[in-house]
């Protein structure tokens, strides 16, 4: 599931293998776009911010992208097969003489000016790996509707940036609050420290090619995908439930022992 260091680690690789080159194979497989061409361009720099990416390109255009729950970018070498899906779910392809970057299961994909990317990122919080980042601004988001549940303000995206399901569930846990305790009841200062610790984990693991939150080498999570395994804490079962208002699935993981307070099971 592409959270924010999973972003930063795909921008990475965009910017290495596009930035500096020019196009010379461009293919937008969506209908709002399909008669757009930037061969003969150059690749500026592709940015990430939040769980969103923006490729900038000469002439003063940006493709915006988002992976949201199965999106990726592949990069291939000349000659190299393509094996990131079929080819009806492949939205974009992106050539240089080097290399080729190819979007596959896009479910959201704009080319805009570049003068108008607020129009796609300007909603978003602070980004926990970005040039923007503000602990206090990004706390003050959060608290801002105390009523509502740890774990949904913690995935929205206007209150801090780059959060998804894991780092919801890990962070929690960390935090020793039920991702559903309003988030108004967090003591104070664990609420002062949720900000700078969601930035920790997310810079410790953007670098890595497997997430960890735990610093262990026989566990990289505490509590996320292992119910009903023991909670490597105290051993209770960990518990699992979805988080939301039912239109998505936000499978959510805790433990009911390090964890107290409200849940589905209470």
């Amino acid at each position: 599931m592409p959270e924010g260091d999973t972003v930063w680690q795909t921008a990475r690789r965009l910017h290495t293998a596009l930035a500096g080159h020019v196009l010379t194979r461009s293919d937008l497989r969506v209908p709002k776009y399909a008669t757009a061409d930037l061969t003969g361009r150059t690749v500026l720099d592709v940015t990430p911010r939040g769980k969103h990416l923006l490729t900038r390109i000469e002439g003063g255009l940006t493709l915006h992208s988002h992976l949201r729950m199965d999106g990726s970018w592949r990069v291939y070498a000349p000659g190299e097969r393509w094996s990131g899906g079929p080819g009806h779910q492949i939205r974009v392809i992106l050539g240089t003489a080097d290399r080729t970057a190819v979007g596959y299961r896009l479910p959201a994909l704009d080319l805009l000016r570049t003068t108008d990317e607020e129009r796609a990122v300007g909603h978003l919080g602070p980004d926990l790996l970005g040039p923007d980042w503000d602990p206090d601004k990004a706390l003050a988001n959060l608290l801002r509707d105390p009523a509502r549940p740890l774990g949904e303000a913690l995935l929205d995206q206007r209150n801090l940036a780059g959060i998804g399901n894991i780092y919801k569930s890990e962070l929690c846990f960390l935090l020793r609050a039920t991702p559903w305790l309003p988030i108004g009841d967090l003591p104070a200062e664990h609420a002062a420290h949720l900000p700078p610790l969601a930035k920790k984990l997310l810079e410790a693991n953007r670098d890595r090619p497997a997430r960890s939150t735990t610093g262990r080498r026989d566990q990289n999570l505490y509590v996320y995908g292992r119910a009903p395994r023991p909670c490597l804490r105290c051993r209770t079962s960990i518990r699992t439930a979805n988080q939301g208002d039912g239109s998505r699935e936000r499978p959510t993981y805790w433990c009911p022992t390090c964890q107290p307070g409200p849940s589905p099971h209470r």
